[in-house]
């Protein structure tokens, strides 16, 4: 079923197939894990009343996002790498365990989003990061991104010494030799603004020939009020840089990335979908109604990562619209839920350390 939905052209099946097809794709999923996961095993005995074939993508059992920070959650012994999500010193990192198989398939699927924008042809790749988020012992999220994205880059020039400080030099060197023609940028969002924008001054830098895939960081820059529009509006000013991508994608789903339309809105890929839950009885809300974002993708086989109940509050605002040619859900992410929304979560997370089976 993965492989069908990504012969189809990106963002392009309804969303009551998709559904359909996807719920095919999940459940075999949901037995494969049940049955090489066994505390994946745990929590759909206890939480869920076992397993069974559901009937609808909202009856999926999920998983909510922090417990893959207190359990080891893999489904193969044969895991080849082991991504950590970012966080600050002292914070416990989530640790996703992906053997080839699922690397292959998220690899696939990146290609699978990103070629639409992209185009097929390697574009030389300034990367706005320092080189250490890749030679650094544990992958994080970050490292990760600038990994996947350097698959459609060529001659990779790296914006930052180890320190996160901007090496000019560089900058303006990758600049003179390749400028003239499209490269590809990537960033998360915060370094983007906060060291490659607040580094230069208006008109220092033409990037009129970039494209820009950003992604990560919002909290710090709305704390700051700056906005997507404001970040869009000035890094078009201060760089002639038109072309920007804004994503939504998490470490525990690695690949399944929700790129940004000509809406302003993101579109989860055909292999990959959303529910918008209630906090107060985990029902899925209506159609622009807020809630908990959960995200179901068909992507990874080596742990039970394929439904996860995010800390993310948003909102489905139209469905199978067609704007820019994208079909089925249009989202917009809002922010982080407060914790106290999230206490229902406890009752999975009990569940999977409740040994008594």
């Amino acid at each position: 079923m993965f492989d069908k939905l990504l012969a189809a052209p990106p963002w392009s099946v309804r969303s009551a197939e998709k559904a359909a097809m996807m719920l095919e794709g999940l459940n075999a999923l949901s037995a494969l894990h049940y049955e090489r996961c066994e505390p994946y095993r745990r929590i759909v005995d206890k939480a869920w009343g076992g397993p069974r074939s559901y009937a609808r993508l909202q009856d999926i059992p999920y998983l909510p996002v922090s417990i893959f920070k207190e359990l080891d959650l893999a489904s193969t012994p044969d895991h080849s790498l082991v991504l950590k999500s970012s966080g600050t010193t002292g914070q416990m990192q989530s640790r996703i365990y992906v053997d080839g198989e699922t690397a292959q398939r998220q690899s696939t699927a990146l290609v699978n989003t990103f070629t639409p924008i992209l185009g097929r042809q390697r574009l030389p790749f300034l990367a706005i990061d320092t080189k250490a988020v890749l030679t650094d012992q544990t992958m994080t999220a970050r490292g990760a991104g600038v990994l996947g994205m350097m698959k459609f880059g060529a001659r990779a020039t790296f914006a930052m010494d180890r320190d996160l400080v901007v090496d000019k030099a560089a900058v303006r060197e990758f600049l003179a030799v390749y400028g003239d023609k499209p490269f590809l940028m990537f960033g998360f969002t915060f370094l983007v603004w906060s060291k490659l924008y607040e580094s230069f001054e208006d008109g220092e830098l033409d990037l009129s020939n970039g494209i820009l895939i950003h992604s990560g960081g919002w909290k710090k820059l709305e704390a700051e009020k700056v906005s997507n529009e404001v970040f869009r509006a000035a890094l078009q000013r201060r760089f002639g840089l038109s072309r920007i991508y804004n994503f939504y994608g998490f470490v525990e789903q690695i690949g399944s990335v929700f790129v940004e339309g000509d809406d302003g809105r993101l579109y989860p890929p055909n292999f990959t979908e959303v529910i918008v839950r209630r906090p107060d009885t985990w029902e899925p809300c209506q159609m622009g109604e807020e809630g908990v974002v959960q995200v179901l993708s068909l992507l990874p086989t080596s742990y039970p990562g394929h439904s996860v109940l995010t800390e993310d509050w948003g909102v489905v605002d139209y469905v199978d619209k067609g704007v820019g040619g994208r079909f089925g859900q249009a989202v917009r992410i809002l922010g982080r839920v407060p914790k106290a929304e999230l206490r229902g979560c406890s009752d999975v997370i009990a569940a999977s350390q409740d040994r008594a089976a």
